[in-house]
Order: structure tokens, then sequence, then C-alpha cells
């Protein structure tokens, strides 16, 4: 895959950390990576956003942000809200596309779910995803409720007609609860997607060289990783 679209079921799910971990794996593995978040919202002009905290995290890629805006809001209202012109889907597709041109792997990142609007035209990551014919990888919550928020998002994939790469656990509890452990059998049962990875919780505050080591463990065969599902979920097994 050229370009994968990386959404989640929510905001705070652990969609930077992963998007840092599947470029790191692919870095580490001599690709060349470039990451895209098409709308930051929430930070000023001189703090750092979500994609340098990918290459703080990852190491030597490419990173590119086509707007920001201070409310940390959806895109649409965020530039809504600071009379600045929204990121719109072809806008995103472009650039990613472009992206492609010169790299390996292009990463877009979103802002908080895969219909978070982008302008008042109800324009999402999930056109930018149909408009590239990208892939998309779903970052999940472990414990209770993310089910729901998991099934739903995927039908939608589907209902679109994107190919739904797989879903991530954003954040693994260091004690995860009987819903988490469950959560292993039931995520892919209920979005019929792989489960393809399950970041440790606070891996993003990792020194950066753990981070890059301890990623390919996170993340299964097909985004370049080590990680097993059926030897995690033995580990994890339910009592």
């Amino acid at each position: 895959m050229s370009v994968l679209v990386v959404t989640g079921t929510g905001t705070e799910v652990g969609k930077t950390v992963t998007t840092a971990a599947v470029a790191a794996v692919a870095v580490a593995a001599g690709r060349s990576v470039a990451v895209l978040k098409p709308a930051q919202t929430g930070v000023g002009p001189d703090e750092r956003g979500d994609a340098d905290e990918v290459a703080r995290l990852a190491g030597a890629l490419t990173v590119r942000e086509l707007a920001r805006y201070p409310d940390p809001l959806a895109p649409a209202t965020a530039a809504r809200r600071a009379g600045l012109p929204p990121v719109r889907p072809q806008e995103v597709a472009e650039a990613a596309a472009k992206l492609a041109v010169e790299h390996d792997l292009v990463l877009v990142e979103g802002a908080g779910g895969l219909l978070v609007r982008f302008d008042d035209e109800d324009g999402t990551l999930a056109d930018v995803a149909r408009l590239l014919a990208a892939p998309v990888l779903v970052v999940a919550t472990a414990g209770l409720g993310t089910l729901n928020a998991s099934e739903l998002s995927a039908r939608e994939v589907r209902r679109r007609g994107l190919d739904l790469a797989g879903v991530v656990i954003g954040s693994w509890p260091e004690a995860a609860d009987l819903a988490s452990r469950c959560n292993l059998a039931d995520l892919p049962a209920v979005t019929r997607a792989p489960l393809l990875g399950a970041l440790p919780a606070g891996a993003g505050s990792y020194p950066p060289a753990d981070f890059r080591a301890g990623a390919p463990g996170w993340l299964a065969p097909r985004l370049g990783g080590t990680w097993d599902l059926e030897a995690f979920a033995s580990s994890h097994a339910p009592g």
C-alpha cells in the first residue's frame, strides 16, 4: 500500500501514536515515509502538531500539514470560528498523491473519526480515502464501549465501498480488565476485519529510541511488524 488513511473511533484513541508506530516500522525497513495531517486543530502557530509528534517518535520522514486552527474542535467548525478557509477532501487527496510519487508510504492521519467534517459541504476523511482508493486503518480503544463504535466505523467504511485494512488498539492498558481481554476476540468479529496490533498505554511518552525498538512488536506483519494476535490473546485470556 502506498497510501494508508488512519482514522479512529473517536478522539484520544491513539491515532497519532499508531501512525507513528506504522511509520517507525516502515522507516526501519528502509522505506521512505511521509505523514500528512490535513487539518491540525487545537494548537497554536508555534506549537508541535500531531505530524511533528509522529516524526519525533518515528525518525526521519517527511511531514506535511495543510491547515492549522487554534480551537480544539472538528476542522470545519474550527476553520469557521477562526475565519480561515477549510481543507477540502480534493486538496488532501492531491497532496497525498504528490507525496506518494516520492515516497514508498504516505500516512494520512485524520482528525477524530471517519465522518468528522473538514468543510461545510460535508467533506470527510472517508471522501479522501475514496478519492485516493486508499485502505483505511481504524484505531480503536480496548475496553468497554469499543465494540459499538468500532463496528459502526467498519460498517461505514464498507458502506462507502472502501477497503478496511484492519483495526489497531491504540492503547492497551497495563492491567487489562475483562472487557479489554474479551475484546481481543470480539473486535475482529464485529468489525469483520483483522486486529492488526495493540500499542501499550503510554507508548507516546517513550523515548524515541525505545519507541522505535518496540514498534515492530506492537503491529502485525501486514503493517510490517511481528505482533501475533493468537499469542497476545493467549497471554491475556479472560479468567
